[in-house]
This record gives structure tokens, sequence and C-alpha cells, in this order.
């Protein structure tokens, strides 16, 4: 009876993380740009823009996005990220990070529309990689 019980509950448990499949595409990349906007939700001006080629950093990022679903907000971006793989744009990414209520990337993949909170840590190493 134990073994049926643990057999029904594991597809439910694993179910319940449902991988967007951002992370392998992020990890497969040679390069990534940052580019960071204005600050005020519109994507009109990039005040700055920084390029990954560190492999440790790329995956870092990578598990960032990869993680719990969030609301589809509609609140703005402040900065995008492009994956690239041998000067190929493989994904982009977008991201708030100046609300507090809003903080999350957005990103389509395979047709699909992803958001994705963006947790204390990401924010860490978003503002980190911008200081350099």
């Amino acid at each position: 009876m134990k073994y049926i019980f643990w057999v029904l509950l594991l597809p439910v448990l694993f179910s319940c993380t449902n991988p967007t499949g951002i992370k392998d595409v992020i990890a497969g990349a040679d390069s990534v740009a940052i580019n960071y906007f204005k600050g005020d939700g519109t994507a009109d001006t990039v005040v700055n823009m920084v390029m990954l080629k560190d492999k440790s950093q790329i995956n870092k990022l990578a598990g960032y996005v990869e993680a719990a679903k969030a609301e589809q907000y509609k609140c703005g971006y402040d900065g995008s990220i492009h994956i690239f793989k041998r000067d190929v744009v493989l994904q982009d990414i977008n991201f708030t990070v100046n609300d507090v209520q809003c903080m999350h990337f957005s990103f389509l993949l395979n047709n699909k529309l992803y958001s994705t909170t963006l947790s204390a840590e990401a924010l860490q190493f978003i503002k980190s990689v911008n200081k350099k």
C-alpha cells in the first residue's frame, strides 16, 4: 500500500516544479548580453549593456531565470537579456527589477509566454554585473 501511495504521489510532486526549459537554452549559450533600460518601465532607452562570457555566470543566470512561475505582469521592463551561441541570438528575456510588487522574468519559448519570479538573489546578480 505504501508503494502505491509513493508511486501516485511522486508524479504530483515533480509536476509542481514544471520547468520551462529555459535553463537548458541559457546554459547552452556562449555569451549573454544584458541591456539595462532607463528604469522607469519603458524600453526606449538603453543606459548600459553588459556582456557575460564567463560560463559560471551564465549558468548562475540560467538557474535564476528557471524559477517558479509568476503572474503575467504588465508593468513594463527594466532590462532585457539576449542569449547568444556563435553570434546568433537563441533567446530574448525581459526583466523587471525596480518594482518590488512586479519583479519577474518574461520570455517566449516554443510559442508559449512564460513569466518566472525574480528572486532577491537574481536581483543581486543583475545589479552586481551592471557595476562591472
